[in-house]
């Protein structure tokens, strides 16, 4: 069963680029509103199975926010909109078409592993973040 948080990230837990992002999320998530679930693991899974994305979508950042389910560039720009100050001023780019944005967002997800690497298992969250992850 899939927790309800009001904010959830789900990412490529393989991917260095995703788990990068994730710990800078959570160095400045300064409220602690942002919780997080691999979309290898049993939660990211449950929670594609209920979609209508493959639970083969590793390629897409997602954001269930108030159960409104963002993905790609629409999804990365509410979560530095969620950061506060200095970072919402991103959300700024929201006014670019999505076509655009996504495609964008598309370009670097397909060379993700080529520029940034890959893991060989998912990310293990340090004791002190563990309960912000779900499941």
């Amino acid at each position: 069963m899939m927790p309800d948080p009001d904010r959830i990230l789900f990412f490529d837990g393989v991917c260095n680029l995703c788990t990068g992002t994730v710990e800078w999320i959570i160095r400045h998530d300064v409220r602690g509103v942002f919780r997080f679930a691999s979309l290898q693991g049993e939660h990211g899974q449950a929670f594609l199975r209920g979609q209508t994305l493959p639970t083969s979508a590793h390629a897409t950042f997602i954001y269930l926010r108030n159960g409104k389910v963002l993905d790609r560039s629409t999804a990365a720009l509410q979560v530095a909109r969620d950061l506060g100050f200095p970072w919402n001023t991103a959300y700024l780019l929201i006014l670019v078409p999505r076509f655009l944005r996504d495609a964008m967002y598309a370009l670097i997800a397909r060379n993700r592993y080529r520029w940034f690497g890959r893991r060989d298992k998912c990310m293990v969250p340090t004791e002190e973040v563990r309960e912000r992850f779900v499941g």
